[in-house]
């Protein structure tokens, strides 16, 4: 860690150690209470998670959507826990009792309850991608620093099998020297995607004010909300909520590529993108490519969602590949494939596929959050691990945004091209505003 990223990442408070304690550990047998906010398909997995972990409850759950929040409560009484449902998360945070808590709204929301959490003395589970403006990933870790708390993010690949089998191989050199790496994700999206359905009322049950919270104030439009039709839902094709696939897939498929090179930012970036086929109202693009130049190597990402052709014989249309001068390394959540460049190669084919236990990961990552609460120890995917693969992908779509090739200016946390500076600069609505 160089101290010029250390004085900007951490410029809020001390800098992270191995060892962070607090006074306040938790022993072998203290059980960590959790209150977790956002309840839709993320929560409900995060809920379902924890409680095959021994040692977390849940003890708070909510949602601004009752149907949600009811669906939770229920789940929660099924493993056998009594937690409390609430309306606003701020009750959440302020309640004592509670350990930790773990964050599942949609994207616009990490950071400010990932800043607020901390400054109450929480331990945070943070959903990826970590922030939607680059200077809110900022804050998020100068907040974990200053006040001292473990915060987990949802890039939960990192405690599985493949990808740390990935990481291993390339930290042995088995691939020679790398130049190129390469990041895709295919699908194929009906022609009237969404649909386009017009501004109406909320449903009686939602509250569409705390929903939009810091971003703008917008009428309620069902695509833009997106979470009673479909488990995947569509805010996260609006600039004003997320990033579209390149923060959404992309985290998880560039990700891998900062677990196996230590972490390392790209120092430029270009990208292009439109919505060539897509006809709905939403705002991203539905085929992207962007380029990322790291200090030692090239590397893509291609996201075509109107084809759904799977790359390198892949029936999963996603996939990150390291391509070195001995071989190539290619991982995803079904396998790790070491594959050497030619017949002649010193190396031989292996291949680390339908593993079930090296293809858990949700279950590991919750594993390690409690350990690291109870230890202090740098956790799995240490808040500053998301924050620099979101910020890579944010890149992406500012560069796309603002036609032009960014250049990153590690020592200031930002852009070196003035014109691009706003897109990554946080826009909140008042009266939320985020303050480590």
């Amino acid at each position: 860690m160089d101290i010029s990223r250390r004085n900007v990442l951490t410029a809020a408070g001390t800098a992270f150690t191995t060892n962070l304690f607090t006074g306040n550990v938790k022993g072998a047998n203290d059980k960590v209470a959790v209150g977790f906010i956002g309840l839709g398909a993320m929560g409900s997995g995060n809920l379902e998670y924890s409680m095959k972990v021994p040692g977390f409850v849940p003890v708070a759950l909510c949602d601004v959507y009752q149907p949600h929040l009811e669906r939770a409560v229920a789940s929660a009484n099924k493993g056998g826990f009594q937690p409390k449902g609430v309306k606003d998360f701020r009750e959440v945070i302020a309640d004592r009792s509670i350990d930790a808590i773990c964050v599942s709204t949609p994207d616009h929301w990490h950071a400010y309850m990932t800043v607020e959490g901390c400054k109450a003395g929480k331990d945070v589970y943070v959903e990826k991608p970590a922030c939607v403006y680059i200077e809110e990933g900022q804050k998020m870790v100068q907040a974990a620093r200053k006040y001292n708390r473990i915060v987990q993010a949802g890039t939960m690949q990192r405690s599985g099998g493949y990808f740390k089998k990935a990481a291993e191989l390339v930290a042995k050199g088995i691939i020679g020297e790398v130049t190129f790496c390469h990041a895709y994700q295919s699908g194929l999206t009906p022609k009237k995607g969404w649909g386009n359905p017009e501004n109406s009322t909320p449903p009686s049950d939602l509250d569409w004010n705390m929903w939009l919270g810091p971003a703008p104030e917008v009428p309620f439009n069902n695509n833009r909300w997106g979470v009673k039709t479909t488990t995947f839902p569509t805010f996260r094709y609006f600039w004003d909520y997320a990033g579209g696939a390149m923060t959404d897939w992309g985290v998880h498929l560039i990700d891998p590529l900062h677990q196996c090179f230590n972490e390392v930012m790209p120092t430029s970036v270009v990208a292009l993108g439109d919505k060539y086929y897509v006809t709905d109202n939403t705002q991203t693009p539905d085929t992207m490519l962007a380029t990322f130049h790291y200090p030692k190597f090239l590397s893509s990402y291609e996201s075509r969602t109107a084809n759904p052709m799977p790359m390198f014989g892949m029936q999963q249309g996603a996939a990150t590949t390291i391509h070195g001068t001995e071989g190539t390394i290619m991982v995803n959540r079904q396998g790790c494939w070491l594959i050497p460049n030619s017949e002649r190669s010193r190396l031989a084919p292996q291949s680390w596929a339908n593993d079930r236990e090296m293809a858990q990961m949700n279950v590991p990552h919750w594993r390690n959050w409690l350990e690291c609460i109870k230890t202090r120890q740098k956790p799995q995917s240490e808040i500053e691990t998301c924050v620099r693969s979101s910020a890579t992908c944010i890149l992406a779509n500012v560069s796309m945004r603002s036609q032009s090739r960014l250049d990153w200016d590690e020592a200031n946390w930002t852009v070196k091209q003035d014109a691009a500076k706003p897109f990554i600069k946080a826009k909140y609505r008042a009266p939320w505003k985020l303050e480590v």
